[in-house]
C-alpha cells in the first residue's frame, strides 16, 4: 500500500452524477459511498440547510424538489462563466444567479445565491469534491490530498481553471486535469497493445465530445477532438419541460413560473426520458392549482423528433472530428460511448449510423471515466508505466497583429502538452511598449477571433520600428492552462500572464468558430493578407519619407518630387484596392523606384559612421521581409 502522501485519486466531475475511483498493481477501482459497495454513483447536487448545513449527493436530490431555491444541479454548466452567458439557463433554473465580483482576479464571475449568500460555480463544485475525498479517506483509512479530474474535452481555460479552483478549495492537489473522452478511451484500452482506431462519443447531462484516438503499443495519441460544452441531456430534459411548459399554458391558463414547479418539470421530464429508454410511451400527470389537471402520454417516437436537432448537433460534430484526424467510417475499429445520456436508443442508433458500426457498451457508461481517471491517476503514481497519454488542444491560439489580423502560434488539435514561439517587431519608431491581445479561434481575422485576455511588454528601449525583435510564446501544460509571455530579444525586457477570462466559450461561439473557419477561409485568408500587405506598404512608406527626409538633397529635384508623388499615390491605392496581390505589385514597383536614393542615403551614411551601417540598412527592410509581424 502506498504511504499516505502518494494516495492519488481520479475523480469525474460530472453534470448530473460524480465518481471516484483509484488505480494500483491490480488495476482501477471505484470507491463506494457508505451506502453499499455498489454505491458508487454521487448525484451532483448540493443543498443548503437553514441551519448552515449542507447534505451531497441522494440526501439532497431526494429534497430537490421540496427546496428548489436552496438545491443546486448542474453546477458544471455554470463553470468559468459570466452572468451573460447563461441567460437560458437563468430562465430555467429554479434557483437564482447573480453576478460576482473576484477581486483576486479582478473579474466577473456568475454566482449561485443562496439565502442571499452568493457563491461561486468552483465553491459549489468544491463541496462535491469534499464529498468524494471524504469517500476515499473512508476507504483508506488515512488522509488524500491529490486528485485527477476529468473535464469535457472542449473546456477552455477558463473553465479548466475553474475546476482546478474547486480542487484546491476542496483541499486537493489537483495533479492532473484530463479530458473525459481520452480516460474514457484508457479505461477501455487498458489491455490492449494492437493498433487501433477510436472513436469516443461522450454525451453527458450538460456536455458532448467527441475524440478520434489512436491506440499502438500503450500509446494514446488524441488525433482530433470536437464537441459543444452546452449540450447534453439536461437539453433532453428541457424539450419536454417546453414541451410541458407551453401545453399547461395553453390549455389551463397557468404560466409555470414558480420554483417549485420548475424543479417538479424538471424531475417528472428526467423521469420520462428515463421510461422512454426501455419503453415505447410513458406518462405524466400534473395537479394544476385545485381542479385542474394535466396529463399527457409522450411516444418514444415523438420524443426522438423532440431531440433530433440535438442530436444532430453531435452528429455534425463526429464528422467535424474525423475529418480533422483524416479518418473515414472505415478505418474507425471501434466506437466507445461514454456518459448516461448514451443510454437513449436513439442517441445510440444515430452514432452506429454515422461510423457505420455498432458502439461498444461492455462499459458502464456512467463509470467508464472516472476508471479512466483512476488509471491516469496510476500512471501518474508510477503504478502503471504501460500506458502513455497524448491529449490535444481544441482550439487555434494567436496574438492579434498590426491591422486586426489573428497571428495564429497554435493550430487545432496540437498535442499537448506544447510551446511555439514566434518573432514580432514593431510598427513606429522609439516605440517602449507593445500590446498583446491573446486570441482564440480559427478565424483569420481578430475581431472574429475570442480574446482570452490582453497584457502589455512595457520599457523596451525606443529603437526604430523594425529593429525590435519580440518573442512570443505560448505554452499550454498537460492540464490545457496557457501559459504566455513575450520577451524583447536586445533588451531582455519580459512580460507573462496566465490566461484566465472572465467567462467560457458559450456553445455558439464553439460552433460558429469551427463552421465559419470553412466557410469564410477564402474570405479570411484575402482579408488576412490585405492587412499584411498594407502593413509592410505603410512600413515601406514611412521609412521612405524618413530618407527622402534626411538624404533628399542628395538627389535632383525632380526625383525628389517624383518620389514624393510616388508616395501619395501608393497610400491613396493602399486605402482603396481590397486586392492584396495588386497592392503588394505596385509595392515593389514603389520599393525599386526608391533604390538609387536609398544607395546614395547608405554610402553616405558609410562616410559618415561605418558602425551605423546595420541600422541605416536595416531601415529599409519591411518587417515582413524580416519574417516579424508588427504588433501595437
Amino acid at each position: 500500500m502506498a504511504e499516505a502522501g502518494d494516495i492519488l485519486i481520479g475523480i469525474d466531475l460530472g453534470t448530473t452524477n460524480s465518481l471516484v475511483a483509484f488505480g494500483d498493481d491490480s488495476g482501477p477501482r471505484l470507491i463506494p459511498g457508505p451506502a453499499a459497495a455498489d454505491d458508487v454513483i454521487l448525484p451532483s447536487v448540493v443543498a443548503f440547510h437553514e441551519d448552515g448545513g449542507v447534505t451531497v449527493g441522494h440526501e439532497a436530490r431526494a429534497h430537490a424538489v421540496e427546496r428548489p431555491m436552496t438545491t443546486i444541479y448542474s453546477i458544471k454548466r455554470l463553470m468559468g462563466k459570466g452572468i451573460a452567458d447563461l441567460k437560458d439557463d437563468a430562465a430555467r433554473l429554479p434557483y437564482r444567479l447573480a453576478q460576482r465580483r473576484d477581486d483576486t482576479e479582478q473579474r466577473d464571475v456568475a454566482a449561485v445565491v443562496v439565502n442571499d449568500k452568493p457563491y461561486t460555480p468552483p465553491e459549489i463544485s468544491a463541496m462535491i469534491l469534499r464529498e468524494l475525498k471524504v469517500r476515499a479517506e473512508r476507504h483508506f483509512g488515512r488522509p488524500v490530498s491529490r486528485a485527477v479530474i476529468t473535464v469535457p474535452a472542449h473546456f477552455d481555460d477558463a473553465q479548466r481553471q475553474a475546476t482546478r479552483d474547486a480542487g484546491q478549495i476542496a483541499g486537493l492537489d489537483v495533479a492532473r486535469i484530463v479530458n473525459e473522452p481520452t480516460a474514457a478511451a484508457l479505461a477501455y484500452g487498458l489491455d490492449r497493445t494492437e493498433h487501433a482506431a477510436i472513436a469516443v462519443y461522450d454525451l453527458g447531462g450538460g456536455t458532448f465530445d467527441i475524440s478520434i484516438l489512436r491506440l499502438e503499443e500503450g500509446v494514446f495519441e488524441v488525433l482530433a477532438t470536437n464537441g459543444d460544452t452546452h449540450l447534453g441531456g439536461d437539453d433532453f430534459d428541457h424539450t419536454l419541460i417546453d414541451l410541458f411548459s407551453r401545453e399547461i399554458r395553453e390549455q389551463c391558463g397557468v404560466e409555470i413560473a414558480t420554483p417549485t414547479i420548475k424543479q417538479q418539470l424538471r424531475t417528472l421530464s428526467e423521469n420520462m426520458k428515463k421510461r422512454l429508454s426501455d419503453r415505447d410511451t410513458a406518462r405524466v400527470e400534473i395537479a394544476i392549482g385545485p381542479d385542474k389537471v394535466y396529463r399527457r402520454t409522450i411516444t418514444r417516437e415523438e420524443f426522438e423528433k423532440m431531440i433530433e436537432p440535438l442530436v444532430r448537433r453531435t452528429i455534425l460534430a463526429c464528422s467535424r472530428a474525423m475529418k480533422a484526424a483524416e479518418l473515414t467510417p472505415e478505418q474507425i475499429n471501434e466506437v466507445v460511448l461514454v456518459g448516461g445520456s448514451t443510454r437513449v436508443p436513439y442517441v445510440r442508433q444515430r452514432v452506429a449510423e454515422v461510423f457505420r458500426c455498432r458502439p461498444y457498451t461492455a462499459l458502464d457508461p456512467e463509470q467508464v471515466v472516472a476508471i479512466g481517471a483512476a488509471v491516469q491517476a496510476s500512471i501518474l503514481g508510477g503504478a502503471n508505466r504501460d500506458v502513455l497519454l497524448l491529449d490535444v488542444t481544441p482550439l487555434s491560439l494567436g496574438i492579434e497583429t498590426l491591422g486586426g489580423a489573428m497571428g495564429k502560434l497554435m493550430s487545432a488539435n496540437v498535442r499537448i502538452p506544447c510551446q511555439a514561439t514566434e518573432t514580432f517587431t514593431t510598427f513606429q519608431d522609439g516605440q517602449t511598449a507593445v500590446k498583446i491581445n491573446v486570441l482564440q479561434g480559427e478565424r483569420e481575422l481578430a475581431r472574429d477571433c475570442r480574446s482570452l485576455g490582453v497584457f502589455e511588454l512595457q520599457n523596451i528601449p525606443p529603437m526604430p520600428a523594425g529593429i525590435p525583435k519580440i518573442d512570443v510564446t505560448f505554452l499550454i501544460d498537460q492540464n490545457g492552462i496557457l501559459n504566455v509571455s513575450a520577451r524583447e530579444q536586445r533588451s531582455g525586457k519580459m512580460a507573462s500572464v496566465q490566461i484566465i477570462p472572465s467567462h467560457g466559450l458559450t456553445r455558439e461561439e464553439v460552433r460558429h468558430m469551427q463552421e465559419e473557419a470553412i466557410k469564410y477561409a477564402r474570405e479570411d485568408m484575402t482579408a488576412h493578407h490585405l492587412i499584411d500587405v498594407r502593413a509592410a506598404v505603410e512600413f515601406d512608406l514611412n521609412k521612405a519619407e524618413q530618407m527622402i527626409e534626411r538624404y533628399g538633397h542628395l538627389v535632383d529635384d525632380a526625383k525628389r518630387r517624383s518620389l514624393i508623388s510616388a508616395i501619395a499615390d501608393l497610400r491613396a491605392f493602399a486605402g482603396q484596392t481590397d486586392d492584396p496581390v495588386a497592392l503588394n505589385e505596385r509595392r515593389e514597383v514603389f520599393n525599386r523606384s526608391t533604390t538609387s536614393l536609398a544607395e546614395r542615403a547608405m554610402t553616405a551614411t558609410l562616410q559618415v559612421d561605418k558602425t551605423d551601417a546595420p541600422e541605416s540598412a536595416a531601415k529599409q527592410s519591411s518587417p515582413r521581409g524580416a519574417s516579424s509581424p508588427s504588433i501595437t
